[in-house]
């Protein structure tokens, strides 16, 4: 398989610095060696849109911080996401925030409306990221990708590349819920989401649950992107991210998710954001997101 690894260094999204670090954290864990070592090739690896430090910009709008900025980026994204989706390649995007998934998404959708596919949007988050302006209680734009991409928000962001929406909301499935601000799960329930929180799988248990989302993937999907926050994780296992919250995915659990999401043969991009080298402890969660390319991406222990 042909990769684009595509770098975002972006970290305009939150309020903590250090995820513009977190492309080249996965580098110095090997990502590259990781890749090949499956026998795809790396076909193109760049970043798509020089960036300076945050506090060298302007916030432009306490709403929906350093707006101008994001776009502008995401709309770079967008096309590079395109063009690798064009030429068959599979495109690997690395945060950076997962502001970036807003880019990822519609550079995707664009291609695959088309073709007249069914794209769906596996989401592996601690976090909604459905939030709107409205309903925002920081103004950071990686709180709100996914509702913008769904269609709910302000125009730069609902109508960013395309006017049109980038996902149908019920063909997106969160798995790793734990942290949903009172109004967003309101937004959340209001455009049918799927969804199993960590109450869920603790409830019916993880196989059951990957059960469920693979049933979903083979029946409402012709193709699939993987987004993963690595903020889903346990700080235990993972302490390199921007929100480290208690009670998360288990290393064992994630790296068989992305073992089962890889057998579908449906998965045809994916990203890895909030990987923070600044809360890091010797590289470790930067090291667990190669592990989760390689395993995504066909590797498995035997």
């Amino acid at each position: 398989m042909d990769i684009h690894i595509l770098e975002m260094p972006l970290d305009y999204g939150a309020n903590r610095h250090g995820s513009d670090m977190g492309p080249s954290a996965m580098r110095l864990a090997g990502l590259k060696e990781k890749i090949q070592q499956l026998g795809h090739n790396i076909t193109r690896s760049f970043s798509p849109i020089e960036f300076r430090p945050q506090e060298y910009e302007e916030i432009y709008d306490e709403k929906a911080k350093y707006l101008p900025l994001i776009v502008k980026a995401c709309n770079n994204l967008a096309q590079s996401v395109k063009e690798a989706i064009n030429k068959n390649a599979f495109p690997l995007v690395l945060g950076g925030d997962h502001s970036i998934a807003l880019g990822t998404i519609a550079g995707l959708s664009s291609e695959y409306r088309k073709k007249n596919l069914r794209f769906g949007v596996v989401y592996i988050d601690a976090h909604g990221d459905f939030n709107t302006c409205e309903t925002t209680l920081t103004g950071n734009i990686h709180g709100m990708c996914l509702a913008a991409s769904c269609g709910y928000g302000i125009k730069p962001l609902t109508e960013l590349f395309e006017k049109e929406t980038k996902v149908d909301s019920e063909l997106v499935f969160y798995i790793g819920l734990r942290d949903v601000d009172p109004k967003e799960r309101e937004l959340m329930h209001k455009a049918k989401v799927k969804t199993l929180t960590m109450a869920d799988i603790d409830r019916i248990g993880f196989t059951e649950s990957v059960k469920q989302l693979i049933k979903f993937i083979k029946t409402k999907t012709d193709v699939v992107h993987v987004s993963v926050d690595m903020d889903v994780i346990d700080p235990m296992f993972a302490p390199g991210v921007g929100i480290p919250l208690p009670g998360g995915l288990t290393y064992r659990e994630i790296l068989l998710l992305m073992e089962e999401l890889a057998k579908t043969n449906k998965v045809k991009s994916a990203e890895i954001v909030e990987v923070n080298p600044v809360l890091d402890v010797r590289n470790q969660t930067a090291a667990m997101a190669v592990e989760i390319v390689g395993r995504l991406l066909g590797g498995t222990i035997y």
